[in-house]
């Protein structure tokens, strides 16, 4: 029976496995690197896409803080022209309330009743004067209730006294300025019923 020599042939096949091997092993490594790098180069491509787009946003949030600084700097300044308008159209209220009170003490003025000083805090006023006669700060005060413009009046004291050598009444009074009717207002140009002159 003849004898073959296999040791060759299973030499070669296990070259040849080895071959395979490495030829599969360097396949997959290659394919691995390739993943690698591509999956490196996509995450790059997104950070850098991301971080432009931060940029942006910080751009546009930094034309946004600009322009709520503006927005706010004008409301500053809109409030600060309000507030002096108020101001103004107070100044002017209250010289129109103190015209009105002038022109209505002199109209409800009784004859013989002078007056030494008048003084005003915001709607209330005090009036210290010199009547003929008690008669007389009374005639004042019952005017001083039937006025338009004119409320509240109260006698604070009342005492005897004596201007050039004449014997008067000295008067301390209080009363309140107030605002008038419509029908007031629209007559404030029109002659006032004239007050009582005799006490």
């Amino acid at each position: 029976m003849a004898r073959i020599n296999l040791l060759p042939h299973r030499e070669e096949r296990r070259k040849l496995a080895r071959q395979h091997f490495f030829v599969i092993a360097g396949g997959t490594a290659v394919v691995g690197a390739l993943i690698v790098v591509a999956m490196h180069g996509f995450y790059a491509a997104k950070i850098d896409t991301q971080a432009e787009r931060n940029r942006f946003l910080k751009s546009e949030i930094a034309k946004l803080d600009k322009e709520i600084a503006e927005i706010n700097k004008l409301k500053e300044e809109i409030q600060a022209l309000l507030a002096r308008k108020q101001v103004i159209e107070t100044l002017q209220a209250d010289r129109a309330q103190t015209v009105h009170l002038l022109d209505e003490l002199v109209r409800q003025m009784p004859e013989g009743v002078y007056l030494k000083s008048v003084a005003q805090k915001g709607r209330n006023v005090n009036v210290v004067g010199y009547a003929q006669s008690n008669a007389r700060v009374s005639t004042l005060m019952r005017n001083i209730e039937s006025s338009p413009w004119l409320a509240n009046p109260g006698l604070v004291e009342v005492k005897a006294s004596s201007v050039e050598k004449r014997r008067v009444s000295e008067f301390n009074l209080n009363f309140q300025l107030k605002a008038p009717a419509k029908d007031a207002a629209k007559d404030a140009g029109k002659a006032a019923k004239p007050a009582a002159k005799k006490g």
